[in-house]
């Protein structure tokens, strides 16, 4: 892409914050200076809309988020979901099934929030050992007695599950087994040591050709930013899809170029090129 893009699309953990999930000077010079130009500066992350960092909040050109992996486009400013693609419940409990039966941790989100067993909750830092991702999990966690049996009660549709490793051989094993045995879900990562399973139909890339279609904005006009597997259809549709240094190599490989570490403002240094 050689002229300013419409749309900007960034992931936040590992991409736009950088190792202790701080926004860095650079980074939010360069994101104002985006937004002033009247750019759509858009998170596209697995977080929930409580989860945007404070620092962003109120940045012109911050109205829209892709969140929760592309279950939903968020409104900011009227604080509505304007589009969302979520996991059914039966199909979502099997899931969670399965991970009981192997032991695993989980939680979900459902309705812009999330969810935990307690038992699971009292033990996180037993399977988290990241403190910015602990804190998370802390703020935007409510502990409920049984997950499974509050779901069921419950009766809705979820935005996306969260499986948790510490045994990372597991994990790489239903990295691949997963997507075979459910293969209406979107099976993919963000950190090290989790899995996260959203609805085949929602992706960040989905999202984003939804968006730009409800935009008026062609989305070879986009830039997108990001790190983990999850962010690989999202830099696929973005009109230039980068990588950051950090990045898994598959995201590498999906990405149109590379661009510095998220220690190292690499965000900045690419959106320096076109403001």
């Amino acid at each position: 892409m050689t002229r300013k893009p419409k749309l900007i699309a960034f992931d936040l953990d590992g991409t736009l914050l950088d190792s202790r999930k701080g926004l860095s000077e650079r980074n939010r010079r360069a994101l104002i200076a985006a937004g002033e130009a009247g750019i759509w500066l858009v998170p596209a992350t697995g977080r929930i809309p409580a989860g945007l960092p404070e620092e962003l909040r109120g940045m012109p050109g911050l109205r829209w988020g892709i969140l929760s992996n592309g279950a939903e486009i968020y409104d900011f400013e009227t604080q509505r979901i304007v589009h969302r693609e979520e996991i059914p419940l039966d199909t979502a409990l099997d899931v969670l099934d399965y991970a009981e039966s192997l032991g695993l941790p989980y939680d979900c989100y459902q309705d812009n929030w999330g969810y935990i067993s307690e038992a699971v909750k009292a033990r996180a830092p037993e399977f988290i050992p990241d403190p910015g991702i602990l804190d998370l999990m802390e703020r935007l966690r409510t502990p409920v007695p049984e997950l499974r049996a509050y779901l069921r009660g419950k009766g809705e549709a979820l935005q996306k599950l969260q499986l948790y490793f510490t045994d990372l051989a597991l994990r790489e094993r239903l990295l691949r087994e997963l997507p075979e045995k459910y293969p209406m879900l979107a099976v993919t990562t963000s950190i090290p040591f989790n899995i996260e399973i959203n609805s085949a139909l929602s992706t960040k890339g989905r999202a984003l050709e939804s968006l730009c279609k409800m935009l008026g904005i062609d989305p070879a006009e986009t830039i997108a930013f990001g790190d983990g597997s999850n962010d690989i259809s999202l830099l696929r549709a973005a009109g230039c899809g980068v990588a950051m240094e950090n990045a898994e190599p598959a995201v590498k490989a999906a990405a149109d170029r590379v661009t510095l570490t998220n220690d190292a403002s690499g965000v900045a240094m690419v959106l320096e090129e076109y403001l």
